[in-house]
């Protein structure tokens, strides 16, 4: 095993010690070593396959560092592979020399504003394990194609930009898994446009992925903020699942944004399950924009400013046995604003708790304005089902419909258990639709009548229990 020592690097963190570092791997030697020390560098280390090899950079299980004091990545990493992930796409000479490139046990921190840790580029397994990134622009950037991808047990802390970044990337199969990924202030993991398949983002601390410092005037940001926005834009076929997504409110902010193209389009971003998270006290925790194909089950989800979920013409979405509450144990009486479904079709909503907080009131230091008619809201929703739902404590209606065509709500408990009732009714039901169900549900009285509904609605009313 050679270091990068034995080619004249110093490790005392004020000598440039690039040229050494790029010399090491220049060399071909396959494994670059860093002995404990922190190397600074005055520029990027191009760890090119198709010119040196295969590629492994090991940093003696955490004890050396690398000092970023330059604009750019400290390692661009890129390969020359532009098939897919099927073996008999993949040719001789990458099989040869450039698959798995390997980054494991360094840090990475930087001393640069426009400062980046890790660029990949025409990867082929590619692998980033037990990497500490901080004090970067981007921790990790994925950039033109990649394929098989890694990112495991890293720590991707405090950094100005973004900690994962698929940036318009043509990528198949990436794993993220088992990290800390906390304090990026554009986003924890972004995809931004790009065509995406087989994203698995498990195991992971996703925690406080927002600029706090700007207050109102902050970026936009989520914990995962996937964006199909753009002409090119599509991620499909993928979990996001038991990982613990939590924050604190910020404006526009987001646990989890899946945003697709636009109105009448939603089926560049789906085929997508979030399953078996903690996820909670953001503005909105769940935000669904013109997606398909979206399973939304088994999560605890709490305390969303705004909303717990919020979905928007969106098609084929299945939220099924959650818990939507908010975090009596430290804040009793922060507001946990439910669920909103607009414009929205071929959903179901199903086996769900959902509760209110115990009053009116906000804890957070600058809240946003709420406007909502009920803990549900259905607004011109067509061929939804709302059934075996919890759904208590409202402070407005329990369910809010406005319009819709065979929506079905049924097997649904309804109420305000609070000694001073502040739900006004259990369903309200507005405007013009038709072909609607409502049956088989225990319906508590509020401040006004259980039930309010328009003859214009066309709903059709079975045997409730008004309790």
């Amino acid at each position: 095993m050679r270091s990068v020592k034995d080619f004249g690097a110093i490790g005392d963190g004020a000598a440039d010690d690039a040229e050494a570092i790029q010399h090491a791997v220049r060399e071909g030697l396959g494994q670059v070593y860093f002995p404990p020390g922190d190397y600074r560098i005055g520029r990027s280390i191009e760890l090119d396959t198709t010119a040196y090899g295969r590629i492994g950079l090991d940093g003696a299980s955490g004890t050396a560092k690398i000092v970023m004091a330059a604009a750019g990545p400290a390692f661009l990493l890129s390969g020359s592979h532009e098939g897919t992930a099927s073996p008999p796409s993949v040719r001789p000479e990458v099989w040869a020399n450039e698959r798995m490139p390997t980054i494991r046990h360094l840090e990475i921190e930087g001393a640069h504003e426009d400062a980046d840790g890790i660029v990949l580029e025409g990867t082929m397994q590619s692998s980033i394990e037990g990497v500490l990134l901080r004090n970067l622009r981007h921790g990790i950037h994925l950039r033109r194609r990649a394929r098989n991808v890694i990112i495991s047990h890293c720590h991707i802390y405090d950094n100005r930009g973004i900690g994962i970044f698929c940036d318009e990337v043509n990528l198949h199969q990436i794993n993220i898994a088992n990290c800390h990924i906390s304090y990026c202030r554009l986003s924890g993991i972004k995809i931004n446009n790009g065509e995406i398949r087989n994203i698995q983002i498990t195991g992971n601390d996703i925690e406080y992925n927002y600029d706090d410092e700007l207050g109102e005037e902050a970026p936009q940001a989520a914990e995962i903020w996937i964006d199909t926005s753009g002409e090119r834009g599509t991620v499909r076929e993928g979990t996001i699942s038991g990982n613990t997504i939590q924050s604190r409110y910020s404006p526009g902010g987001s646990n989890v944004y899946i945003q697709g193209r636009g109105e009448g389009d939603p089926n560049q971003a789906g085929m997508l399950t979030i399953t078996g998270n903690l996820l909670g006290s953001q503005e909105v925790n769940v935000r669904l924009e013109h997606c398909r194909a979206v399973v939304v089950s088994g999560n605890v989800i709490y305390s969303g400013h705004r909303r717990n979920i919020h979905a928007v013409g969106c098609r084929n979405v299945v939220v099924s046995g959650n818990s939507f509450d908010h975090n009596h144990g430290s804040l009793p009486r922060e507001l946990a604003t439910g669920i909103s479904f607009e414009d929205c079709s071929e959903c179901s909503l199903t086996g769900s708790i959902i509760q209110d907080a115990e009053a009116g009131e906000h804890t957070v230091p600058t809240p946003v304005v709420i406007e909502r008619k009920g803990l549900v809201e259905l607004l011109r929703c067509s061929r939804f089902t709302l059934s075996g739902c919890q759904v208590l404590d409202s402070a407005e209606a329990g369910v809010y419909l406005e319009g819709g065509e065979m929506v079905s709500i049924t097997a649904c408990t309804i109420a305000d258990q609070r000694e001073t009732k502040k739900m006004r009714a259990a369903i309200e039901w507005v405007g013009d639709g038709g072909d609607n169900y409502l049956a088989g549900n225990i319906l508590g009285k509020g401040r006004e009548d259980a039930v309010q509904i328009a003859s214009s609605a066309g709903v059709r009313v079975g045997d409730n229990l008004e309790a």
